[in-house]
């Protein structure tokens, strides 16, 4: 026997919970979590095995619609919608001889229902709704399932994701020059067609690609360095639109480098020509001129169904937009006016949600139930004090003064603590934390690298050796007999200050009693990393750590659910910490800094975004870096330390440079 088709295999099983639906009176209860849900699963799957263009993609997108509206629509529609996907998987599962393919045939019109005269016909588009911004992107014409799959990639699942996908940037094409009338060393654009294509290496650092371009008008040469993916999305007599600043060299040659381009699409120039053009961002195997018609059918269809979410005493007390006109017009603005005025809609809308969030938060913690009410006279803080080499700073004094009256309270201590590099913030930390340790409770601190994991366990037991009080270090590279020995000791007390990663966070980690949890750098955790810890302890206060310099008004709005303190003065002795800024082509002027600092017998680190280089994203590498600082300063030594090298190489690393 031939094998079974799958399509069949999947209309097949939509057939029992149809007949279900109908005898028993069509109140979507055949299928727990809704019959409608079910089928529209049932569609999705079955809809994955047909292409586009088939006969029985015509039925699967109606029976897909009918589920759709089905939880809406009248109880005496029902009976007939179901007939009519009855009608529709008969003509799918039509006989056919065991040896044939599955007929697809469409539906003939005298098998399709006679319209009702008291409703629309079926076949008339309806009023979209908001439920439907969270059916699958899929469903936006043409895009279908290999796409949306790839849509997934820039997290854009839903309908309503497409629509909020807005352009990084607009580019003026309202005005195309001609190539004859391009200006060396001024940003225009341009369009032509490409007449030559080469790639060479010149030599073996150096791979170089140009497109030679005409508009009928002039020419111009467009070159690419070390990017020998652009040839192969490249070809004779092809249309492009590119951007870029004109240069012309000492032969004459007229050359635009790195220029931003994308192919012509004709068919949608009204999308992408005469106008502001938006810039989406992409992933591997799109095009901007796919996006922007996405978009453009996505807005068309279903921009109606997105609700209004300011209050209107709001919107209209700042003369603001409306949400429609802000996102129809960010993702196609008329104008610049227009632009501006939907991104000042859409970044105030934006902050507002924030801001009811952070509210939210901030009385759905304070109403937790009831906190701990420390007592804060803590002989262990004052054994600690006794001890230092130096004394408080009057900042850090202050700071301790707020921590000790949150602690004193029930309500839980909900506390950030901004300060320099250098300002004191572990120790005013480590304070609260004795406090802690003195009621009779553990302290927990979670950083978000083991690297400073490790920085703040050294430091701790340094000054928590002499108090007897013990600090043990969790991170996810500890052995599993490790791992056992130190959760015996944490859930027995006999740990009192936790130091970690998110191994913290682990649900066989289990604390005795832990009435304090110590975030470093919070933007660099979740929100629910952030809870995932406070909830090892009943109400557990908490104090977050930031060296990031942060103006009130933005500490207001970014961290709006914490009270705010400021180290904002260093301990006596240290030298001022000097930011400055340098472009790329001063990069001699940053190294013969360096080398001076060298020389005295300093030293000195640099921070990369990737390990590796990437095609795909342009940005230095850490292993490429350290290579060229190795070349540039033969006599010293050049360590490199990633997240991709194993805990003993990162020890040997750290320790070397220590």
């Amino acid at each position: 026997m031939p094998e079974r088709d799958p399509l069949v295999a999947k209309l097949e099983q939509m057939l029992g919970p149809l007949r279900t639906e109908y005898r028993t009176g069509c109140l979507n209860h055949a299928a727990v979590g809704g019959f409608d849900g079910l089928m529209r699963r049932f569609v999705r799957e079955a809809r994955e095995l047909v292409t586009d263009g088939q006969p029985a993609a015509e039925h699967l997108d109606r029976i897909w619609a009918i589920f759709v509206d089905y939880a809406v629509s009248a109880a005496d529609d029902r009976p007939r919608l179901l007939r009519e996907v009855k009608r529709r998987l008969d003509a799918l599962l039509a006989e056919s001889q065991a040896d044939e393919p599955l007929r697809l045939e469409p539906l003939r019109l005298d098998e399709r229902p006679a319209p009702r005269h008291d409703a629309p016909r079926a076949e008339t588009p309806r009023e979209p709704r908001p439920e439907d911004l969270a059916s699958e992107v899929q469903w936006v014409k043409g895009i279908g399932p290999a796409r949306a799959a790839v849509l997934g990639r820039l997290g854009i699942e839903t309908i309503e994701d497409l629509l909020f996908h807005f352009p990084r940037r607009h580019e003026d094409r309202s005005m195309l020059l001609s190539l004859r009338d391009a200006e060396p060393n001024v940003l225009a654009t341009y369009r032509g067609r490409i007449t030559h294509i080469e790639s060479y290496s010149p030599k073996p650092s150096l791979k170089l690609t140009k497109a030679h371009v005409s508009d009928g008008h002039g020419f111009v040469e467009l070159v690419w360095f070390n990017s020998p993916w652009v040839a192969s999305q490249l070809e004779v007599d092809q249309e492009l639109v590119f951007s870029g600043k004109l240069a012309v060299d000492r032969y004459g040659r007229r050359q635009i480098t790195q220029p931003t381009w994308e192919p012509l699409d004709r068919e949608g120039d009204s999308l992408n020509l005469g106008r502001l053009v938006p810039i989406y961002p992409l992933t591997e195997g799109l095009l901007q001129t796919q996006m922007r018609r996405w978009c453009r059918t996505a807005l068309d269809r279903y921009l109606r169904a997105l609700p209004e979410v300011l209050p209107a005493e709001v919107q209209h007390g700042l003369q603001l937009v409306g949400r429609h006109e802000a996102v129809d017009g960010f993702h196609f603005p008329q104008s610049e006016a227009q632009r501006l005025d939907a991104r000042r809609r859409l970044v105030f809308e934006e902050f507002f949600g924030l801001q009811v969030a952070l509210a939210q938060r901030r009385w759905a913690y304070d109403h937790r139930g009831q906190g701990i009410a420390f007592h804060i006279d803590s002989p262990l803080a004052r054994q600690l004090e006794a001890g230092l080499p130096f004394a408080f700073t009057s900042a850090q004094t202050r700071v301790i003064a707020d921590i000790q009256a949150d602690m004193a309270l029930t309500r839980p201590m909900n506390r950030l603590v901004q300060g320099d590099v250098g300002s004191g913030k572990t120790l005013v930390a480590l304070w609260a934390m004795l406090i802690a340790v003195d009621n009779g409770y553990q302290a927990a601190v979670m950083a978000p690298t083991e690297v400073l994991a490790e920085q703040h366990a050294r430091v701790l037991r340094h000054w928590c050796a002499p108090l007897g009080v013990e600090v043990d270090l969790f991170t996810g590279r500890a052995g599993a007999r490790e791992r056992r020995d130190l959760a015996d000791r944490l859930a027995t007390g006999v740990t009192r200050i936790a130091v970690g990663t998110h191994a913290l966070i682990q649900e066989t980690v289990e604390f005795e009693r832990l009435g304090l949890v110590v975030v470093d750098e919070q933007h660099r955790f979740g929100v629910l990393q952030r809870q995932g810890l406070t909830r090892k302890g009943i109400t557990p206060d908490v104090l977050v750590m930031t060296a990031t310099p942060i103006p009130r008004t933005l500490a207001l709005t970014v961290y709006g659910d914490l009270d705010t303190s400021v180290i904002d003065e260093l301990p006596a002795g240290r030298q001022p910490i000097v930011t400055e800024w340098f472009p790329l082509g001063d990069r001699r002027k940053v190294y013969s800094r360096i080398k001076a600092r060298l020389k005295e017998g300093r030293q000195a680190y640099a921070v990369c975004p990737l390990v590796e280089e990437s095609e795909k994203i342009e940005l230095e590498s850490a292993t490429a870096l350290a290579e060229q600082l190795t070349e540039a300063f033969p006599t010293y030594r050049v360590g490199l330390l990633h997240g991709r090298m194993s805990g003993a190489e990162k020890d040997a690393v750290m320790t070397s440079f220590r």
